[in-house]
This record gives C-alpha cells, sequence and structure tokens, in this order.
C-alpha cells in the first residue's frame, strides 16, 4: 500500500507542475526538450557507485526545484520558474514510474524499491 501511495505522490507531483506550466503559457518545445535534462546526472556512475548516487540523488530531490520555483516567483523571473516547473514534472514522473533516490550499493537499489 505505501509503494502505491508514493507512486500516486508522484503523479501528483507531475499533473501540479504540468498545470502550472501549462496555466504560465511557458514553451513545450523547451519543456519537452529539458524534460530529461535532469537525468544527464546518473553519469555519475561512471566515477563510482558512490559519486553517482549523490549526483543522481542530488538532482531528483525535490527541494532544489522547489527552491527555483520559489525564486522565480520572488524575482518574476519565467524563466526560473519554468525550469524548477520542468525540472520538478521530471521528478514526479520518475517517482509516479518507481524511479526513487539511489542508494550507493546499485542503481537498482532506490527508497522506492528494488528495480
Amino acid at each position: 500500500m505505501v509503494r502505491i501511495l508514493l507512486h500516486i505522490e508522484g503523479l501528483a507531483i507531475l499533473l501540479l507542475a504540468l498545470y502550472l506550466y501549462a496555466s504560465n503559457s511557458f514553451s513545450w518545445p523547451m519543456f519537452f526538450i529539458l524534460l530529461f535534462a535532469p537525468d544527464i546526472s546518473a553519469l555519475g556512475y561512471l566515477a563510482d557507485l558512490k559519486t553517482g548516487a549523490k549526483m543522481y540523488n542530488y538532482f531528483h530531490t525535490t527541494s532544489v526545484p522547489l527552491i527555483l520555483i520559489i525564486a522565480g516567483l520572488l524575482f518574476n523571473s519565467g524563466f526560473i520558474l519554468a525550469i524548477g516547473l520542468i525540472w520538478l514534472a521530471h521528478i514526479g514522473m520518475d517517482r509516479m514510474l518507481g524511479y526513487g533516490l539511489k542508494y550507493p550499493t546499485r542503481f537498482k537499489d532506490t527508497h522506492l524499491s528494488r528495480l
């Protein structure tokens, strides 16, 4: 039951980010170009498991995109707000699909489940 709730939570984050992105009339080509940009962090696994997990987790935690969203709102910057929403949508999509934060043991060991 807990796993299902976490998947639903990811879906809710994705849908909220999409709604806010669309309601601000941001660029959809930019959205689709940048949607998978956080996955570049997986290149850290080329160094070793510990570095890979740290880099992946930094780019897949909601803290940083939420800070960008707040900064975009505070400074009235549509660009910063759009980047934060795209990033948050990516994280929501990953969580919805069952991809979680990584443990340094194996790439497939996540906080949501073992893939």
